[in-house]
């Protein structure tokens, strides 16, 4: 199964960096917002979008709104590209539609990884949906073979098994949460969040339920039985698995402790600094640092 994505930026050395990194998939490129709305119309079969915001002509919002308003391509799943400067842009992107960002200059690593986050929850909704065509594949040999940790219907409160029989992890789910199956479903998602990321997790999964939003993504701590932290880069999509249930979503969750404690050098103290700083001028507030 090939996987087809649409590169969006007027900087040509950045389409050709992102094209050669993504091989194994079938790549187009569009210079503009005007050509990647042309490519789009031809191409229904496109999976995902890698999204410049800052283009002339059509920019990368305008773009995004002409997607939303088109009953046929306002499901495509975007990335944007963004400049760390720009978080504001970054939040107006998410709240148009896009379910992930990227800051440049790019991170190839990183992007790759993201990408393929993405791509592996595009391919685990196509087996399902397939399964429940065909009855064949099951459910355990997709979760067992992914390598990514999985949860599907994974309940917000401690809840029995009984009241959400759809709920299922992988091992890997598992083994990045440090937590067995039964004490997921016994504890809840909330439960092993971070106080601090709490709010934002909770404001998007709300949006999410009321259908506002089909997907959404975020940076997130989960805590371990022992009370260590884990940085997770975590996806949360709707899954239509019964009119009545209550739980119809699936979370895909990567392991990003690592790159977290590289940005807690100097340079991610700085930009933590800086993010701070945005937040209370916001809210009205002066700081220095």
């Amino acid at each position: 199964m090939q996987f087809k994505i649409l590169v969006v930026d007027d900087s040509a050395t950045d389409r050709l960096l992102i094209q050669k990194m993504l091989t194994g998939y079938d790549v187009l490129t569009a210079d503009s917002g005007f050509e990647a709305i042309r490519l789009v119309e031809e191409h229904n079969d496109i999976d995902l979008i890698i999204l410049d915001l800052n283009m002339p002509g059509m920019d990368g919002f305008q773009f995004l709104k002409a997607l939303k308003s088109d009953d046929r391509l306002k499901r495509m799943r975007v990335i944007i590209l963004t400049i760390f400067e720009e978080l504001e842009n970054e939040i107006k992107g998410l709240q148009l539609g896009a379910v992930d960002y990227i800051r440049k200059p790019i991170n190839m690593e990183s992007l790759a990884a993201r990408i393929g986050v993405h791509i592996e929850l595009l391919r685990i909704q196509r087996e399902l949906e397939k399964k429940i065509k065909e009855q064949g594949l099951t459910v355990e040999t997709i979760f067992n073979q992914a390598p990514i940790g999985i949860a599907v219907s994974h309940n917000f409160e401690p809840v029995s098994e009984e009241e959400n029989q759809y709920f299922d992890v992988n091992p890997m789910f598992e083994k990045i949460s440090g937590r067995s199956r039964d004490e997921l479903l016994r504890l809840g998602w909330a439960k092993i969040t971070h106080p601090d990321d709490l709010e934002e997790d909770l404001r998007n999964y709300e949006r999410l339920k009321a259908g506002e939003i089909d997907s959404y993504s975020m940076d997130k701590r989960l805590i371990k039985p022992d009370g260590s932290e884990v940085w997770v880069h975590m996806i949360v999509a709707s899954m239509e698995l019964s009119s009545d249930h209550k739980y119809n979503h699936i979370c895909l969750v990567q392991d990003i402790t690592e790159r977290k404690m590289i940005e807690k050098g100097p340079e991610g103290e700085r930009a933590q600094q800086i993010r701070a700083s945005c937040a209370f001028a916001r809210a009205g507030l002066q700081v220095q640092f």
